[in-house]
């Protein structure tokens, strides 16, 4: 009976990383591979991924599901990926409601939980050297570039969908390279992370309650296409990013995460808590606005605090509790490796 809790604990433990990934994945600027590396399961999960090839479909034909479950390390698979939905139906809905209505709180939270995964990302290097540090840099470069970039239009191309479904699983494999940021930067982070996962959020529902006039809604249908091939598209990226992080880890550990806190480093501007955004205009001076009715953002305008302003002292607490959060996460995961 002990070993049944036992058993539990642990599986209900992986679905709510699961969940917390998910969460992570969904804000633009934090990554869900932090959430990985911090508590412990970072290198398992890239060595899972990474068993999802060729041969392992070849298992699936030639000897069945329970060889092909053990060798992809399936039950770790399943239940993490089982929480990253939950999150992505019941935490992601509650996001979406917390980024338009308390953005600057909730981007303290997660500035806080980069800077200490920071931190403690940092520790893992066990030295460094020149060519660590040139790592480092390179990591860096990349980071600001991506901070400093500008957000491109939104397109509904099923190509482009496809490669953003590549680009968007970034963030789960690549600690400090957010793949929703990455996909705001290329117009189709409201598309693809909002209105695609609602349109499949109520054609479930009404599912459930055998109602199918969604077929004759094309709007909902090309959004349900649009997830479909993202979809396809992120399971491709899981493949091809899974087999070069895991080769890179087990040949250049060191350099690797000296380019993953360079990512960190460079691109924790992405998430600042004081900001403005700047919103893109036409010639008479008036928003323009996406086909979905969203006004299009231009880039965001950082400013300083004003320290001697309570608000400056509130916003900081939020970023206290992202740090607490982060040391929570990191001593547990220090005990379970």
């Amino acid at each position: 009976m002990s070993h049944n809790n036992s058993s539990f604990r642990k599986d209900l433990i992986l679905v709510l990383k699961g969940i917390a990934m998910g969460a992570a994945n969904k804000v633009p600027g934090v990554s869900g591979g932090i959430v990985a590396f911090v508590a412990g399961f970072y290198e398992e999960l890239i060595y899972s991924f990474q068993k999802i090839n060729l041969k392992a479909f070849t298992i699936l034909i030639r000897r069945g599901w329970g060889p092909f479950y053990q060798y992809t390390n399936g039950r770790f698979l399943v239940l993490l990926f089982l929480g990253v939905l939950i999150s992505y139906f019941s935490v992601s809905l509650i996001l979406d409601y917390l980024i338009k209505n308390f953005e600057m709180q909730l981007l303290a939270v997660f500035f806080g939980m980069i800077l200490a995964s920071l931190y403690f990302i940092y520790f893992e290097l066990e030295k460094w050297n020149f060519k660590t540090f040139l790592f480092f840099l390179i990591g860096f470069s990349i980071g600001i570039v991506i901070m400093l970039s500008k957000p491109s239009s939104e397109n509904d191309d099923l190509i482009f969908v496809f490669f953003c479904g590549i680009i968007s699983v970034s963030g789960m494999t690549l600690p400090g390279l957010s793949g929703s940021f990455l996909l705001l930067l290329l117009g189709n982070y409201t598309l693809l992370l909002v209105d695609a996962v609602n349109a499949i959020y109520y054609t479930l529902t009404d599912v459930i309650w055998l109602n199918f006039e969604f077929i004759e809604d094309h709007s909902r249908m090309k959004l349900l296409q649009l997830a479909f091939i993202f979809f396809v598209g992120s399971i491709a990226g899981l493949v091809m990013f899974s087999n070069v992080l895991s080769f890179v880890l087990k040949k250049f550990k060191h350099l690797t995460l000296a380019t993953i806190i360079g990512f960190i480093a460079g691109s924790l501007g992405v998430i600042w808590p004081w900001r403005n955004e700047v919103f893109m205009k036409d010639n008479s001076g008036g928003v323009l606005y996406n086909s979905l009715g969203n006004p299009i953002i231009e880039y965001y305008d950082y400013y300083l605090p004003d320290f001697v302003n309570t608000d400056f002292w509130f916003i900081t607490l939020f970023i206290i509790l992202g740090i607490l959060i982060v040391s929570l996460l990191e001593k547990y995961g220090v005990q379970k490796k």
